[in-house]
């Protein structure tokens, strides 16, 4: 070999042996970087955990270290924020074992909502990083991290998982910018004190009974997809919130229903969040709840939200008439036609006008409660003066005498130069019963339910109080509107036949009409009351029919008997305890509703079928009677894959009002139906059918494999 090529194999070794040792050196400097940078992984179908560091290494004069717990979660599964909402468990950890450690903040990134069976829960889905501000009990030294993390994540079903993650960090410098980037984009999207977001709460307030939560919130450029999320304390769960715009954007309005209450929260916090922004603040609480802001929504082009709701309004009061509770509603409506035939068109006209009235009367009159109501921080609905026991008896006793006296048991006549004078005044004598059939043919409307109505309702109580007053004045109109229809075309009153004995079959079938519906009354009294206060009420009021009956007895001695009587009713309705209870017997096997179960059913991949129910509903009653408790419908709900649940409204009951509010609904009847297909819950119409019940239950029981299951906390424990 020449000495030439020789010295040429020397110089091409001398270059391999360099490029060697640089690839050597770069993979031990690729490597440290590599371990600096984060911690093993720990890694299952659900979540891929390890710690993330900022940092190469400790600087030697470094006080603190910027960490991360990096999760990246699976295909449908969820994780939780500190406040996880009514169900669920944060993430935590636990450094015991690390060297170096003096404080280690764990900060929350701003959460999402997530919603499964009208659940309400906060989280994260996908990716998110907590950032970890860690602070050195010895600046400039090694640390070592052992963590223990614990944390819950939820897809299909809930899967807690507790693993240990450990970082060691030398005295080295250099930062890692793809963890630096992750920890930095993260942190960024912890909420702020309203400083760089510009939000901030302007009023709070909490109702005295600790059911309903009202905030505001401004900000110096408008919200564009604005989120509340508000904690008081462990144990605390918030419903869905009622959440509207104003003054351009730029102010939020938020309505938030309490579910679960602690017993001893800590001072209220809450987080505002919109879109890259987000803000946690501690607002005072005021005395009066803020007022919503007036939202014109186009619903339909042209018409205003308010104008849509009141048309819904006013078509769910004239579906009223023809209602399965119509039947003592046209009894009443009957008896004023059948007595105004033989008037002048101008009375009758005037006497219907009057009738109507009267039920729009009755309609202002609940809507000034309502408003009243609210003003207190009290719970209304639809109907719901039919769980109250004295409002019952006055019905019963109106209602018994009322049949009684269709039945010619006793008849009460004005004295006779009374009823001359009324007679010279233009015969004003019935214009007080004309405003009475009307008033008490609208009362007797309210137990039921129609299509548009729970719309209308729900939208009206919801509202301010203008809203409430235009709600129930459309549905007053629309309740009315025959009354109204007569008034303008007085004509169709002498198409009825002329006076004669057919009259007093007529009287027999309208007292039979209203005896029946007085039994319904007495019926209801007694799920409310108790049986016994039902006794003495049905009985005192049979005394008063007796003693009005007794024609020996002067009229004027008559009158204040029946009506001490009538009050001696009342106060029995009133006073006597509840011995009695509700029985609901159907085909149907009936679970009792309990909310935190749905979700620990359809988990396991069953249907839940929750009919919402009172004995006043008389909707409810023929939803159960042609649909429910007929076949197929009813072998269906017995099946072993299907879970009936029935919630009885017929008493008061919070849990069940806050479970209606929570889908925007104040009254009944109300079915929904939840499965794997229907996580969030399918709410059928207001009147069932055989076919719609059919297809929800099949639909909401074949649903994707990869749903949201979120079950209930103590299952975990």
């Amino acid at each position: 070999m020449s000495a030439d090529l020789r010295e040429r194999i020397l110089v091409h070794l001398d270059w391999v042996f360099i490029y060697l040792v640089s690839a050597i050196l770069a993979s031990l400097v690729a490597a440290t970087s590599v371990v600096a940078a984060g911690s093993e992984s720990f890694r299952n179908p659900a979540v891929d955990a390890r710690l993330i560091i900022a940092e190469n290494g400790i600087n030697p004069d470094a006080t603190s270290i910027s960490a991360g717990l990096h999760l990246q979660l699976g295909e449908g599964w969820k994780t939780y924020w500190r406040s996880p909402g009514e169900v669920g468990l944060p993430p935590s950890i636990v450094w015991a074992g690390s060297k170096n450690i003096e404080e280690a903040e764990f900060l929350w990134p701003a959460p999402e909502r997530f919603t499964a069976f009208g659940i309400e829960n906060f989280g994260y889905h996908d990716e998110v990083v907590f950032p970890i501000r860690i602070v050195l009990s010895d600046p400039g030294m090694p640390v070592a991290l052992r963590a223990r993390v614990s944390l819950l994540t939820c897809s299909t079903v809930c899967v807690p998982q507790e693993f240990n993650l450990s970082l060691d960090l030398p005295r080295a410098s250099g930062i890692d910018n793809e963890a630096a980037g992750l920890i930095s984009a993260y942190s960024a999207r912890v909420p702020d004190d309203g400083t760089e977001s510009g939000i901030r709460i302007t009023s709070a307030h909490l109702d005295d009974e600790e059911t309903v939560l009202t905030l505001t919130a401004r900000s110096d450029e408008p919200f564009e997809a604005p989120d509340v999320f508000p904690e008081l304390g462990e144990g605390t769960a918030f419903g869905k919130p009622d959440i509207r715009l104003g003054k351009g954007g730029q102010l939020v309005w938020a309505r938030l229903p309490i579910l679960a209450a602690a017993s001893d929260p800590p001072e209220l916090q809450v987080t505002v969040t919109d879109g890259t922004r987000a803000a946690t603040l501690n607002p005072v609480l005021s005395e009066d709840a803020p007022a919503p802001p007036f939202s014109i929504a186009a619903v339909v082009p042209g018409l205003g939200e308010l104008a849509w709701i009141a048309a819904l309004a006013f078509l769910g009061g004239l579906i009223l008439n023809v209602m399965p509770c119509v039947l003592p509603v046209l009894s009443i409506k009957l008896s004023s036609a059948v007595k105004s035939g033989g008037l002048s068109p101008a009375r009758i006209r005037t006497g219907f006008a009057v009738s109507a009235l009267g039920v729009l009367a009755f309609m202002w009159v609940l809507a000034g409660a309502t408003i009243a109501a609210r003003g207190f921080g009290l719970t209304v609905g639809w109907g719901m003066q039919f769980q109250n026991p004295v409002f019952l008896a006055v019905m019963l006793v109106v209602l018994v005498i009322f049949s009684a006296n269709l039945f010619g048991l006793f008849e009460i006549a004005l004295p006779s130069s009374w009823q001359t004078r009324l007679s010279r005044a233009g015969g004003g004598a019935g214009y007080g019963g004309d405003f009475a059939t009307g008033a008490f043919a609208a009362i007797l409307a309210t137990p039921c339910s129609a299509p548009f109505l729970g719309t209308a309702i729900a939208f009206a109580l919801a509202g301010r109080a203008v809203d409430i007053a235009v709600i129930f004045t459309a549905l007053g109109v629309g309740l009315s509107l025959p009354y109204l229809v007569v008034a303008a075309v007085p004509q169709l009153v002498r198409r009825l036949p002329r006076p004669g004995r057919w009259m007093i079959v007529i009287k027999i079938i309208l007292g039979l009409a209203l005896a029946a519906t007085a039994a319904w009354l007495f019926w209801v009294l007694s799920g409310v009351a108790g049986q016994k206060a039902a006794l003495w009420v049905g009985v005192t009021s049979i005394g008063a029919v007796a003693l009005l009956s007794l024609r020996r007895i002067p009229i004027i001695a008559r009158i204040p008997g029946a009506a001490v009587l009538a009050v001696v009713a009342l106060a029995l309705a009133g006073y006597l305890p509840e011995t009695g209870t509700s029985v609901t017997t159907a085909a149907t096997d009936w679970a009792k509703f309990d909310r935190s179960e749905i979700a620990r059913h359809v988990s396991t991949g069953q249907v839940v079928f929750v009919d919402v129910t009172a004995d006043w509903c008389l909707t409810c009653k023929a939803n159960k009677a042609l649909v429910l408790d007929r076949e197929p419908v009813a072998s269906r709900l017995r099946e072993p894959g299907i879970v009936a649940m029935q919630a009885d409204w017929t008493r008061p009951d919070e849990t069940i009002s806050r479970y209606l509010e929570s889908f925007g609904r104040y009254g009944i009847p109300f079915n929904v139906v939840y499965g794997p297909g229907a996580p969030d819950g399918v709410v059928l119409p207001e009147l069932l059918s055989t076919a719609a019940v059919l297809e929800v239950l099949t639909e909401a029981g074949s649903g994707p494999d990869n749903r949201e299951i979120v079950l209930d906390q103590s299952s975990l424990e």
